[in-house]
């Protein structure tokens, strides 16, 4: 069928889609011309509603010409000033954008969007909230235009967020971020499906690429599609003030609708488990959990790094000093609390009370940088070095295991790889020098050594090749009241 399809109705479609978003620009082009930014964000003219109308046409044939025959809607939508928000779930694919055009609801998009050559142009059209990664403010400006339009009542048009704010394999529905909730308004939960045989449409960023989405989507003769309105979520008082505690309620009712389980993993947790360093997490780390405890104390991502550079310097002073509880933390400069425990028991692998201040700072790096596995091993050998600036297997073998999360692993078989004149300690400059010779160093020396053993460990690549639900999701039948501890599998 696809070798068919592809010779015959996939140029076609391609063709047809393509010259229906080029039909589109010049009517989003021609109602956007003239006009200045605060004119943009005035509440839509009659005219504009015209040319919404036959946009909504000329973008309806566009995806009849990907295969999408029908579109099951179910639910009705809510009026602007019944629900401001929509929150759109599970967030899966590019084909996600058949609700926004339906709608031609505000989005929140990367500003850098809006000078893509003609898709820009239909960006634009429908005022979405834009938000700028040079802009070190842009989150918080983000937050305020939200509100903003949200608190307008019913001025503006609705805003459609998908607050994943990632794709995932629609298995669960991961960590609502909390953008939408925080204006505490009435929300729209609208929840997708793709009741297909096959699946051609989910791009997680692993597995099939984007054009392979494409091209296997419009070689089906039909693609299904279910978008369900579910009733506006009207939050209580307490939710208002607790824009987490909305967003969890919210996420639950929606997987109710869907019929899935949740997590307690985010973006954040999927770009980690999925980095693409030469360090690939394993299924059964703990870095993960360590990354949820590292959010709970308060520490923000944006100021990880500093934070990093802060306790490493600390950690070098301390040398192989090992710390209590009480002293953990004096160092971290946070309270004892529950959380705090939590996060001491990962690194008290003996269970006596005492931890070694290097490991958790080796991996509050890999949660810092995920994808630059040099840098936090270069890092680890400023912690455990000797005064020749030398390290052990046994420093090697602690120094990796913390970096990937696990309470074993055997580095015998790299660590003589590296040993190359056998002196029984190697240098980072060792190190960096065989990892430059051989990239895939970790499966080739480490994974390989551990597939099939009791340790269990496996690469993400290979236990997650289309998504990451699956897989890191939580033991929700553990008893959550108990201390986490290092070794999870």
């Amino acid at each position: 069928q696809i070798a068919f399809m592809t010779l015959t109705l996939f140029p076609i479609r391609l063709f047809f889609a393509a010259f229906m978003m080029l039909l589109a620009w010049p009517f989003a082009f021609i109602a956007s011309m003239g006009s200045d930014e605060q004119e943009l964000e005035k509440p839509l003219s009659w005219w504009r509603k015209i040319v919404d109308i036959l946009l909504k046409a000329i973008m309806r044939m566009m995806w009849l010409a990907g295969g999408f025959h029908w579109i099951n809607v179910k639910g009705r939508r809510a009026l602007p000033a019944e629900a401001a928000i929509l929150t759109v779930a599970p967030h899966s694919s590019y084909f996600d954008a058949i609700p926004v055009t339906m709608t031609f609801a505000s989005i929140v998009m990367k500003a850098e969007s809006k000078d893509i050559p003609v898709w820009g142009t239909l960006i634009k059209y429908i005022r979405p909230v834009f938000v700028s990664r040079a802009d070190q403010d842009s989150r918080r400006k983000t937050v305020e235009e939200i509100k903003r339009r949200a608190q307008s009542g019913g001025k503006w048009p609705q805003i459609m967020i998908f607050p994943e704010g990632t794709c995932t394999n629609r298995s669960c529905l991961i960590t609502f971020k909390p953008g939408a909730f925080i204006p505490g308004v009435p929300v729209q939960p609208v929840v997708l499906r793709y009741p297909n045989k096959l699946d051609t449409i989910t791009w997680t960023w692993q597995g099939p690429g984007a054009f392979e989405i494409l091209w296997l989507t419009l070689c089906q003769f039909h693609n299904s599609v279910e978008i369900e309105f579910l009733p506006v979520y009207i939050p209580s008082e307490e939710e208002r003030e607790n824009p987490v505690l909305y967003a969890n309620n919210v996420r639950r009712v929606m997987a109710e609708a869907l019929g899935v389980s949740v997590t307690d993993y985010t973006f954040e947790d999927c770009q980690l488990a999925l980095a693409e360093g030469q360090l690939r997490l394993p299924s059964d780390t703990c870095l993960l959990e360590f990354a949820k405890l590292v959010r709970s104390l308060g520490l923000k991502p944006e100021t990880l790094e500093d934070d990093l550079d802060k306790y490493a310097a600390s950690a070098m002073k301390m040398k192989k000093e090992k710390v209590d509880l009480k002293e953990f933390s004096a160092y971290l400069e946070f309270p004892v609390s529950q959380t705090l425990e939590s996060m001491f028991a990962l690194f008290d692998e003996n269970e006596d009370g005492v931890i070694d201040i290097r490991e958790f700072v080796i991996a509050l790096s890999v949660v810092c940088k995920p994808s630059k596995t040099l840098e936090t091993i270069q890092l680890a050998f400023q912690l455990y070095q000797s005064e020749g600036g030398t390290v052990t297997e046994e420093d090697l073998a602690c120094i990796l295991k913390t970096a990937m999360g696990v309470s074993q692993i055997d580095v015998t078989h790299l660590f003589r790889a590296v040993d190359e004149e056998e002196k029984g300690k190697i240098t980072y400059d060792d190190f960096y020098t065989f990892a430059v010779l051989h990239p895939h160093f970790a499966e080739d020396y480490l994974y390989a050594d551990q597939m099939g053993a009791e340790s269990g460990l496996e690469t993400s690549s290979l236990s997650a090749p289309n998504g990451i639900c699956t897989d890191f999701s939580p033991d929700y039948s553990e008893d959550k009241s108990k201390p986490l501890q290092k070794k999870l599998n």
